[in-house]
């Protein structure tokens, strides 16, 4: 919006667009025809909101104000919010006075989130999207339409600015509203629990992950949500065992008409009995970010127990509480009244007593044996003509595990009451999966002598673990050879070409000719590179290959380490040393200097005849190279004496 730079401009502006919006309704002209005016593009051109409804609202409390805007270009981090420009709201009285009299018409309380925008994201050309606002109306306010700014950011809440007006209609508590505009946004929140879903059945002793669906289906905004579940310590009452101190889920937020899910895992009581059982939670909610708390009118939907259907809530009665049931299978009461199934009671129950694999650790990729001992947990019903067929988890509709002989069913002829035995089926693992851990749901079919086909299902989970790998780069050696006690300079690169992440990689460097030196690389995750750069230091001559060990080193997620190791070439000489005897043989050839300047002239006229010259070049020859073997041999002989000395005073070192 752009900056009005003096008062009388304010004033101007304020007092025109006020009394299109505000006043003209009290002139004698009907409300909607005053609205009509409004729409008709002399106030507000709408190049960014679409106008379906006019929101209304109750003078004193919440409204919720949906907005729906339609990008007429692209748009890029988009938000919307009450405009914070509300300044165009004072306008002078009727009766006239000086600017101490203005009267304010924003018709919402003004608080520390009444600007606060709500983020759209990102729009398409022609695309549209709907944010809802919400506000509480002032108390003070008088009955009728009111234009009210929306402010629409892009580039984020902070980015350009632009305005754009709708209506609103508020009304008394009084008042009658034309039907159009009728709609009460100010009910009392309500939600809706389990909706479209069919009753969650778990079984003793394994633990029951199920989820609840959670609707707002009221036509406002709810804020900071919490749902809590109704424990009980009477396990008639309460299936699940009380692990935590609470199991309550949080919300920032559930627009309207949206679903969330409750998720839960929850371990059965030994002593529950088999049968649907209904659990309860509490909801609270406020209707704005700042308002108070609430608590939600339930029930909600439920479940069925005996067909599963959801039955819708019924308004007519009136709970603190909301309810959803689940199924529990467990033993049975010797004494159970009411609903009783005969065959349920007279039928074998087969469970998963133990399990292992060969072999115990499973790699991707390998084939392992699954061996189940399955039990009749029943004192005295016999099982017979049971068939076990055991289903693989899918991932992207393709099953986790292969069978070797591609049938996964075994079939038992009997199971006596109390009674075990052991089913083993051997499975090929795909290469390519997480590591993680993979289900196998055992399906059960068999009969008994008063219930025929009995069908249940139990599952397994079997860990997969990946093979980690690496690979290394080529090392880059600078220098690629040293003194004692000079340093060279070693980089390359880690690279994880496995789909686990290698932990705590550390690189390690030895050599007899070295001072031992290690790297910290870190955590390299899969498909990314460590880098490895370290100063090596030469610690003695190298006396053998010159082979330096690399020992990179790195552990798994549960700690366990594994070393690799790797060389290169590095040679580590001893440094220059300048003998007495060269030192002497210095200060000689500086005394001849004198002797050959006087011979000179001599030895010139001598070198005339050409077969002399000749010959004192090949004897010059003849003596250079004698005299280069010869300070070879006295070089290796003092090399030779240097360790026979140090060789003699480890051994009388050894004796003292």
């Amino acid at each position: 919006m752009k900056n009005r730079n003096t008062f009388k401009r304010l004033m101007a502006a304020a007092a025109a667009f006020i009394m299109i919006c505000g006043i003209l309704p009290w002139f004698g002209f009907s409300t909607m025809a005053a609205y009509e005016n409004v729409l008709d593009g002399r106030l507000y051109s709408n190049d960014f909101l679409v106008i379906k409804k006019d929101p209304s609202g109750k003078v004193g409390k919440v409204m919720s104000i949906p907005v729906t805007i339609k990008a007429p270009f692209d748009m890029e981090d988009v938000w919307i919010g009450l405009s914070r420009d509300v300044d165009a709201f004072y306008v002078m009285p009727e009766d006239g006075g000086d600017s101490a009299g203005l009267q304010n018409n924003f018709p919402f309380e003004i608080s520390e989130n009444t600007f606060e925008p709500r983020k759209v994201g990102n729009l398409k050309e022609g695309s549209s999207k709907t944010v809802t606002l919400s506000a509480r109306v002032r108390r003070d306010m008088k009955e009728g339409y009111y234009c009210i700014p929306i402010a629409i950011y892009q580039g984020g809440k902070d980015g350009s600015e632009e305005t754009d007006f709708m209506n609103v209609w508020i009304s008394t508590s009084s008042s009658t509203v034309d039907s159009e505009t009728s709609d009460d946004t100010t009910e009392e929140i309500a939600f809706a629990l389990g909706e479209g879903q069919t009753t969650p059945y778990g079984t003793y002793p394994e633990v029951m992950n199920f989820s609840i669906n959670l609707r707002n289906k009221s036509r406002m905004p709810a804020y900071d949500v919490t749902v809590s579940m109704v424990l009980n310590k009477n396990s008639d009452e309460f299936p699940f065992m009380i692990l935590d101190g609470n199991y309550d889920r949080y919300f920032d937020e559930i627009e309207s008409g949206q679903t969330v899910e409750l998720a839960y895992s929850m371990a059965i009581r030994e002593e529950s009995y088999t049968g649907f059982y209904p659990i309860k939670f509490k909801i609270t909610y406020r209707e704005s970010l700042d308002g108070d708390k609430k608590i939600a009118e339930g029930p909600g939907a439920f479940q069925n127990p005996s067909t599963g259907e959801t039955i819708s809530s019924n308004t007519s009665v009136q709970s603190k509480d909301y309810e959803f049931y689940v199924h529990i299978t467990s033993k049975e009461k010797e004494d159970s009244l009411g609903e009783f199934n005969e065959n349920d009671r007279t039928k074998a129950r087969i469970i998963v007593e133990s399990f292992r694999t060969e072999p115990e650790k499973i790699m991707a990729g390998e084939e392992f044996e699954m061996i189940l001992v399955m039990k009749n947990a029943s004192t005295q019903v016999a099982a017979s003509n049971i068939l076990f067929t055991l289903e693989p988890e899918k991932v992207e509709n393709a099953s986790v595990f292969s069978t070797e002989s591609g049938s996964s069913s075994i079939v038992v002829n009997s199971l006596g009451a109390g009674a075990s035995t052991e089913v083993r089926m051997k499975f090929l693992s795909k290469a390519g999966i997480d590591q993680r851990s993979y289900t196998i749901t055992i399906k059960e079919k068999y009969d008994s002598p008063e219930f025929k086909n009995a069908e249940e299902s139990v599952t397994v989970d079997i860990p997969i673990y990946q093979q980690s790998r690496f690979s290394t780069s080529t090392f880059e050696i600078m220098p690629d050879s040293i003194e004692v006690g000079g340093e060279t300079n070693i980089m390359f690169g880690i690279n994880n070409t496995g789909r686990i992440q290698l932990y705590n990689v550390n690189v390690r460097f030895e050599a007899d000719s070295i001072r031992t030196n290690e790297a910290y690389v870190g955590n390299i995750k899969p498909g990314e590179t460590g880098n490895v750069d370290v100063m090596i230091t030469g610690e003695a001559p190298t006396e053998d290959d010159g082979k330096i060990k690399v020992i990179i080193s790195y552990e798994d997620e549960n700690g366990e380490v594994t070393e690799t190791e790797k060389e290169l070439s590095l040679f580590v000489s001893e440094p220059m040393i300048e003998d007495e005897w060269m030192m002497e043989g210095m200060e000689g050839m500086e005394n001849m200097e004198g002797m050959e300047a006087g011979a000179s002239s001599g030895l010139a006229s001598w070198l005339a005849d050409p077969v002399k010259k000749k010959i004192v070049i090949a004897g010059a020859a003849a003596l250079a190279v004698a005299l280069l073997i010869g300070i070879r041999m006295f070089i290796k002989y003092k090399k030779q004496k240097r360790k026979q000395k140090e060789e003699e005073e480890g051994i009388e070192d050894e004796i003292s």
